[in-house]
């Protein structure tokens, strides 16, 4: 797999220094089913360590109604949660350059992806792969799927509404529609 590397630690931006972002490590379990893929974690979530931490994401408050479970548990039991009904979650891109939290801020040039070919062969049961937004699904089509065996390429993939609080144009009520339809699990 071809992967840019990053700078050292940081860089300039004008005159400001920039921070190299690193993502954080993959929820999963070896049965999982679906991936539901970010771009780069977002400062708020950087700082908690949880994905999707800023409080006006929507992404806990959409897997809770359709995973069943109250959006408001601690995080460690939201992971849980996930697991249990075989839903991974990371991101496509393990590091780079994101000064603020929104994807059009992130150095495409720093940007590193992570080891997919790796994790996606430890975790064979994998069918589906959710994008949240459009740079997850775009930097996973460019820089990840070109380098994976044949047998990978050909998971299902879906590019679902962004639960980032940037993206208000679209109702919550219809990216709920959106991501119940994705997460049906055939039994």
């Amino acid at each position: 797999m071809s992967t840019q590397t990053c700078p050292p630690l940081s860089r300039s931006a004008g005159h400001s220094v920039v921070p190299i972002s690193k993502g954080l490590p993959p929820v999963a379990g070896p049965g999982c089913r679906i991936l539901v893929l970010g771009s780069l974690p977002g400062a708020e979530s950087l700082r908690l360590q949880q994905y999707y931490a800023h409080p006006r994401n929507h992404f806990w408050e959409l897997m809770g109604t359709v995973c069943g479970f109250p959006s408001a548990l601690p995080y460690p039991h939201r992971v849980r949660a996930l697991l249990a009904r075989d839903i991974a979650v990371w991101d496509v891109l393990a590091s780079g350059h994101r000064p603020g939290s929104l994807d059009s801020a992130i150095d495409l040039e720093s940007a590193e992806v992570n080891p997919f070919d790796v994790f996606l062969r430890d975790i064979p049961t994998l069918s589906r792969i959710l994008f949240n937004g459009a740079l997850a699904e775009r930097l996973f089509a460019q820089r990840v799927l070109p380098g994976l065996p044949a047998g990978q390429q050909g998971i299902k993939r879906m590019r679902l509404p962004s639960t980032s609080p940037a993206n208000a144009s679209i109702p919550k009520q219809e990216k709920l529609v959106a991501w119940r339809a994705a997460l049906e699990l055939p039994k």
